[in-house]
């Protein structure tokens, strides 16, 4: 009659369950590494596809679109007819970092940096005193795309933001944390050395020589700058945390942990009885804005598309009606040493599988999607049938917890959808944490979802 979650590990245990949660971390944390960019990532995912069959053309029973090389969409074509609906698993592939402004270029006290304009919603003092690695693109004005990535390769010098030292920091430490690390401080450090080949006087500076090998290495002029995605991220690969490895650490869980899971889960399906749908966002960590972002039209022109190749007399509000979506995303799983935000009974725990998120927003559920009871009874029954552990949260107590996903977005056409995705530990942080075993657990889910 009482309801306990599951412990991952229990459930399990087997060998072949062992193995292949193995196998699947290690991807993971290989994907991990390489991918901490969304134009990073929807590339690795458009290779992969291409070589498990997906095109572009909404001709094929199975096809992939790219919108702006930081958006995607999956389709695998069903049995039954569209009007019955689509089976959507939405995730987003952004994460909280520092983006190089657009002029960011300054030398300060024979040291060159560079300015930069945070996205998302960071804990400043968190990316102080850290190897930091610049990822991005440069376009030049005849088209050209230029891929930046410093500070991965052993040989290639990180960047970083230099800290205050705690015997001059008095003052700074009496300060609230919102008002002690100042945004218009995290500058990145570019480089020291002045260009000592010059002849002008005025040239001789660090903040030149930075451009001269910038112009090395990548052909650029500054005002090429100008027309650059340049982010600065933590730099280093993903790792094993603890000394059982059963834990997994990078920059980034939130959200590719989900874009991971979730796209392996698609590339699984086989003959579906519903279409399935894979859609990777960009901009949900800044409320799913812009041209790329959730809140944009590009999901629906692309169902537009569908229904004109396939069924050309259904009606997208039938398709959407009927379609039942699963908004990929992690959860804030309860911190050992700040169980005191957390309502105990509605937490989640690492290692307990994937958690539904019933309502997000904040505050008397402002700015949320609750999904239906219907949904949620649904739900449990197709994982409950499959044997795999679940469990149900809130995001911290009320009036202290809170945030937003990209359900609200889709939840406007009338579908179904819940947030679900695995547990995180330090959300947001530059070293973010997640259990292997929920990775796992994840992955098995959401291959119930799409092909149920």
């Amino acid at each position: 009659m009482e309801f306990e979650p599951k412990n991952c590990w229990e459930v399990f245990k087997s060998k072949k369950h062992v193995s292949a949660m193995d196998r699947l971390a290690d991807q993971y944390i290989d994907f991990l590494s390489r991918c901490k960019t969304e134009r990073e990532t929807v590339d690795w995912i458009v290779k992969r596809a291409e070589g498990s069959g997906f095109r572009p053309g909404f001709s094929s029973a199975g096809f992939m679109k790219v919108h702006k090389g930081k958006s995607l969409i999956m389709v695998r074509k069903g049995k039954k007819p569209l009007a019955e609906g689509l089976r959507i698993l939405g995730a987003h592939a952004d994460t909280p970092r520092l983006d190089l402004k657009q002029r960011p270029l300054y030398e300060e006290c024979r040291v060159s940096l560079a300015k930069t304009h945070y996205y998302g919603g960071i804990r400043k003092h968190q990316w102080l005193a850290r190897p930091l690695a610049l990822h991005g693109v440069i376009v030049k004005t005849d088209g050209t795309r230029i891929n930046v990535c410093i500070g991965e390769d052993q040989l290639d010098p990180v960047l970083t933001i230099a800290d205050l030292l705690p015997h001059l920091a008095y003052r700074q430490i009496e300060k609230k944390l919102s008002e002690a690390f100042e945004a218009e401080k995290l500058n990145v450090i570019l480089g020291h050395v002045p260009e000592l080949s010059a002849k002008d006087k005025e040239k001789k500076s660090a903040r030149h020589n930075v451009l001269k090998i910038l112009k090395q290495r990548f052909g650029i002029i500054e005002e090429d700058l100008y027309s650059a995605e340049l982010q600065a991220v933590p730099a280093g690969p993903a790792r094993y945390v603890g000394l059982d490895k059963g834990l997994i650490g990078g920059y980034g869980h939130d959200d590719r942990v989900c874009t991971f899971t979730g796209f392996e889960a698609f590339l699984k399906q086989d003959s579906p009885e519903y279409t399935q749908v894979l859609l990777i966002w960009d901009k949900e960590e800044i409320g799913s804005e812009g041209s790329s972002g959730a809140k944009s039209l590009f999901m629906e022109y692309s169902i537009e598309d569908i229904i004109d190749a396939w069924e050309p007399d259904t009606r997208i509000r039938t398709v959407f009606e009927n379609t039942r979506a699963v908004s990929a995303d992690v959860h804030a799983a309860m911190d050992p040493d700040y169980q005191d935000v957390h309502e105990k009974l509605n937490a989640s725990l690492l290692g307990y599988g994937p958690v539904f998120c019933k309502f997000t927003g904040h505050r008397g559920k402002v700015g949320a999607n609750d999904a239906h009871a219907e949904y949620v009874g649904w739900l449990r029954g197709i994982l409950n049938k499959a044997g795999i552990p679940w469990q149900m949260a809130e995001t911290g107590k009320v009036d202290l917890g809170g945030g937003g996903t990209v359900a609200k977005f889709l939840a406007v056409y009338g579908m179904d959808i819940i947030d679900f995705g695995p547990g995180v530990l330090g959300m947001h942080s530059p070293f973010e944490i997640c259990s292997k075993a929920d990775v796992y657990a994840t992955l098995l889910a959401y291959e119930q979802f799409l092909k149920n």
